[in-house]
């Protein structure tokens, strides 16, 4: 039996196999998921565990990251209100990862070319979302935003 041929007469070539196709989101879930079970398991609130943030460290002030290993570990434990509260943008990055890995495989798996390209707008907003959250954190009414 010939193998299909397009309107050029060209032969089609066979897509790869499904388990080829999800293997690299395959990998970077496991990475990711690997780097959540340790913080999961070391508590980034005990001392020693974790570096300081050398922002933080230099000059006093919280970075946007400031917090994220705390947000995690509490997250890993599904607590999402002191999440939220140790840092709010680091979940909203979680939950973006996690739509954004669900496309990545529902793309692969069909075949098609997993291209996500944010236009400038919306990487713009978000940067300047990061800006403003970090300034507000380090101001005296933001103490509420510090983790």
């Amino acid at each position: 039996m010939d193998a299909p041929a397009n309107a050029l007469g060209r032969p089609v070539p066979r897509p790869a196999p499904l388990w080829r196709r999800v293997a690299a989101p395959a990998g970077l879930l496991a990475a990711v998921g690997g780097a959540f079970a340790y913080v999961g398991a070391v508590d980034p609130g005990e001392p020693g565990h974790y570096p300081v943030c050398p922002l933080y460290r230099l000059t006093g002030l919280y970075c946007p990251g400031c917090g994220g290993l705390r947000s995690a570990h509490a997250f890993v434990h599904g607590d999402l209100v002191t999440a939220l509260r140790d840092n709010a943008p680091a979940v909203a990055a979680y939950l973006g990862f996690a739509v954004l890995w669900t496309v990545w495989v529902v793309r692969a798996a069909r075949g098609r070319p997993a291209r996500i390209e944010p236009g400038p707008a919306p990487l713009w907003a978000a940067g300047v979302l990061l800006l403003v959250f970090t300034v507000v954190r380090n101001l005296p009414f933001g103490g509420w935003l510090h983790p």
